[in-house]
């Protein structure tokens, strides 16, 4: 399942993006997501780590490392969820039961299905993209 990081990372990575030139340090971030500034850090270090943020040491804030039209919903996926697939199948199933025992192939083609448009739909999105729905809301 995926947990609150993709959009934390999200909400991160537009801030910066509508700041460009604003140093924002993890408490500021942390005041607009409304969330620890311990949970801000670890999450800029999975970004940092992706390559699409970039710091310098003993300065606070951070800046994008290419524009926020080429930083795609599943680059930002891909930078903070677990490798695993998003859906998994129960383990040992009864292989004598006439569900059971081919249960496990029917769901992992469906689950395949569902993280691939997963996939495919965060791809064709970017932070850009965020930025302009943000700005059109206002």
């Amino acid at each position: 399942m995926i947990n609150t990081r993709v959009a934390v990372a999200i909400h991160i990575l537009a801030l910066i993006a509508s700041k460009p030139q604003t140093d924002l340090p993890s408490d500021y971030i942390a005041g607009s997501v409304n969330t620890n500034p311990v949970v801000i850090r670890r999450i800029l270090g999975m970004l940092k780590k992706a390559g699409l943020i970039q710091t310098t040491a003993g300065k606070a804030g951070a800046s994008l490392t290419r524009p926020p039209a080429e930083i795609s919903l599943f680059d930002v996926y891909q930078a903070v969820e677990p490798k695993d697939h998003l859906f998994a199948v129960h383990d040992n199933p009864n292989p004598h039961c006439p569900v059971g025992k081919g249960i496990r192939s029917v769901l992992d083609e469906a689950f395949n299905e569902a993280q691939s448009a997963l996939e495919r739909t965060l791809a064709k999105e970017t932070i850009e993209d965020v930025l302009h729905r943000l700005l059109l809301e206002r």
